[in-house]
């Protein structure tokens, strides 16, 4: 895995509790070295080494084609999951001349946040799976999990960091509508605590990937019920490293 590294950074979340002069909150980020010192079901998020058979991710009808039949398997082999459905995915080029948020100019996510709330998860499964298969896919246990990765090169610029769900408490977060002409979903906004515990993996590589929990239907506090995450600047970027390329994958995942 990446080189171990630790870094102060800020972070934007929808409310700060900053300094009321400087605004400045500083947080610290501890790297992690070991891809079994994490997991899903304890702190929402977990790396492995794999690389991707396709590599190119150069339009969405390749990616569907090409990398969405072996991110479903490699899924399915690390959760042990009876069943995945990919529902979309994001590549994310960070071009700091560049505006707007379309398909060609996504940038990678500034701002502390959850995927989904669990209105929005059940709604998933609804929109995007034959109605004749819905009651018993929701009767047994199923999770909304993203798999993020580097692409082209090391994520050394704007690396993506990890809220350890222990450390987020039931009020630190809330639910957000996103309206759309058609619909309406909802993700999780989330407040700042001190107790928040990040972390980050230094220069992930394309062959490296995260899995990250959006969503479980178990909620009795015996597993992580989700990730808060989010990019950021980190001041130990060296100037003239690559601008940050990612790709993440939205997978319904289902257990028998």
């Amino acid at each position: 895995m990446s080189a171990s590294s630790s870094t102060n950074a800020k972070l934007l979340y929808l409310h700060i509790n900053a300094d009321p002069i400087t605004g400045e909150r500083k947080r610290n980020f501890e790297r992690e070295e070991k891809e079994d010192s994490v997991s899903l079901d304890t702190t929402g998020f977990q790396y492995y080494k794999h690389p991707a058979n396709h590599t190119t991710f150069a339009n969405d009808e390749e990616i569907i084609r090409e990398y969405y039949p072996e991110s479903i398997e490699l899924i399915k082999k690390l959760t042990g999951a009876s069943r995945v459905e990919l529902f979309d995915h994001t590549v994310r080029r960070r071009r700091p001349d560049q505006v707007g948020d379309t398909p060609d100019t996504r940038q990678p996510v500034a701002q502390v946040h959850v995927d989904q709330t669990t209105k929005s998860a059940v709604a998933r499964v609804h929109r995007h799976l034959p109605a004749e298969d819905v009651p018993k896919l929701l009767a047994n246990r199923f999770q909304i999990i993203n798999l993020w990765r580097p692409i082209s090169h090391p994520a050394f610029d704007w690396p993506l960091a990890l809220c350890d769900h222990r450390s987020v408490g039931p009020n630190d977060v809330f639910p957000m509508a996103l309206v759309y002409p058609d619909r309406e979903g909802e993700t999780l906004g989330v407040k700042h605590s001190p107790g928040h515990k990040w972390k980050f993996l230094s220069g992930m590589t394309p062959d490296e990937l995260v899995l990250i929990k959006c969503f479980d239907t178990i909620q009795d506090g015996s597993v992580a019920i989700f990730t808060p995450h989010t990019g950021f600047q980190d001041p130990n970027t060296p100037a003239g490293t690559p601008l940050r390329e990612s790709i993440e994958l939205r997978a319904l995942v289902f257990y028998d």
